[in-house]
């Protein structure tokens, strides 16, 4: 039987607010947005797998500076980057993650190996970063992840307690995880998500976006979730499972699903954010409710859009 294929993406909720975006920075984001979105859909179009989709997409948003995520990562506290990023798919839930890793270009392609290549799930810190090593990936100079609007932002706190979202309302300074969900043409579903966290962070925080379950998760029977927005909400709320499970267990279809989460149970707990996510028809939902979401999506059907704002 042959499905629908469909892929959705996201680099990030809580955008710039009307009136900080021009219509030059406005213009790049959404040439980035689609630039990922053709490429990684013609790896549809062409038979390729949902994962092989996902990861198409989020390496070229990890790529570019303008998203939270790869070349794009924002400061510690430390002044270094450190970079989460997980990968599922839905056909026998394998999952692969990698957090705090330090150096390496693409944190996806890691995470893609440790489902693949490892009876593990998710390595962290120097441990990943060796894991990384060992199947040959070449550790980057700081000089590579280094971005003049990024130092800027960290400046602004540095040495202070302050950490700094994706959604604060503070100057340029929104940038967001970036994810990736697919539905390939034999059924199969797969996410993706990748972030280099929050401005200023200490302690080895870690967010949502490598845990599965929390900012990732893909199950055929129900769907693929990928989200971003302020991490610790998200994982309090198991929020990516949340979605598969209202739909396995109650019944909803895949946009009720997503609403359910996004404007009902993530704002009890005053969290802020959105997901991507797709179901096992093709079908994508793309709820937030931040200021915006940096987001696309293109189907077999000829549907496609980009769009950062809800109008």
């Amino acid at each position: 039987m042959k499905h629908n294929t469909s892929l959705a993406i996201h680099g990030g909720a809580g955008t710039l607010v009307r009136g900080m975006m021009t219509p030059t920075l406005e213009k790049a984001y959404k040439k980035s947005l689609e630039h990922a979105l053709n490429l990684a859909y013609d790896v549809l179009e062409k038979g390729g797998t949902a994962i092989d989709a996902v990861v198409k997409a989020t390496t070229l948003l990890e790529d570019s500076p303008l998203f939270n995520a790869g070349k794009g990562s924002v400061f510690t506290a430390e002044g270094t980057h450190e970079m989460d990023a997980s990968i599922m798919e839905g056909e026998q839930l394998r999952a692969g993650a990698v957090s705090l890793l330090k150096g390496i270009r693409n944190p996806i392609l890691v995470a893609k190996e440790v489902m693949e290549n490892s009876e593990y799930v998710l390595l962290a810190g120097d441990g990943a970063l060796k894991f990384a090593e060992k199947f040959g990936f070449i550790h980057e100079g700081d000089d590579y992840f280094y971005d003049k609007l990024r130092f800027e932002q960290w400046q602004e706190i540095k040495d202070t307690e302050k950490f700094q979202l994706d959604h604060s309302p503070k100057k340029d300074s929104k940038f967001g995880t970036v994810g990736a969900v697919a539905c390939d043409r034999i059924g199969n579903l797969a996410a993706a998500t990748s972030t280099g966290g929050m401005t200023n962070k200490r302690f080895g925080r870690i967010g949502d976006s490598p845990i599965i379950g929390a900012g990732t998760y893909a199950n055929n029977n129900t769907c693929a979730v990928s989200c971003t927005g302020n991490g610790e909400y998200f994982m309090r709320n198991v929020t990516a499972y949340e979605v598969s499970a209202l739909m396995e267990f109650k019944g909803l279809s895949l946009k009720d699903a997503g609403d359910e989460v996004i404007y009902n149970r993530l704002p009890k707990l005053k969290g802020e954010g959105g997901l991507i996510a797709v179901d096992r028809s093709g079908r994508v939902t793309m709820p937030f409710n931040s200021e915006g979401m940096y987001r696309g999506f293109k189907n077999s059907v000829g549907e496609s859009s980009i769009s950062i704002y809800k109008d």
